[in-house]
């Protein structure tokens, strides 16, 4: 397996794993952006409730220190900042009773808010 590249179902430590569910989920949002090219971005950032906080957005532009994770046809970027604080995440897409939203499962979380967008370390 390539150093940038993730496409394996099992968590790295210095990567991210995309499910079925998220891959699905930003190739329908990616088509209704009309978004040939974009890809999924993933930031952290100090603040929120418990420190840090997670970011989603869609891009276009791959910088110098951006890591390409690919599952099922998609790409999921990180830059190497954010990827020392959610490396061996998962990305998950959940619909349940309450709403659907993405999901971070990042194991270097120590503590995480209740609405799961921020995290502590």
């Amino acid at each position: 397996m390539n150093d940038i590249f993730a496409s394996e179902p099992a968590a790295t430590a210095r990567g991210v794993t995309v499910t079925d569910n998220a891959a699905r989920r930003i190739a329908i949002l990616i088509a209704q952006e009309s978004g040939e090219g974009l890809f999924l971005r993933i930031t952290v950032s100090g603040g929120g409730c418990s420190g840090f906080q997670y970011g989603f957005s869609f891009d276009d532009e791959i910088k110098p220190d951006d890591r390409i994770f690919e599952h099922a046809g998609i790409k999921v970027v990180v830059d190497e900042m954010s990827l020392e604080l959610i490396g061996g995440a998962e990305i998950d897409f959940v619909e349940d009773l309450i709403g659907a939203s993405f999901q971070i499962r990042n194991p270097n979380a120590t503590a995480s808010c209740g609405c799961g967008s921020s995290f502590s370390i």
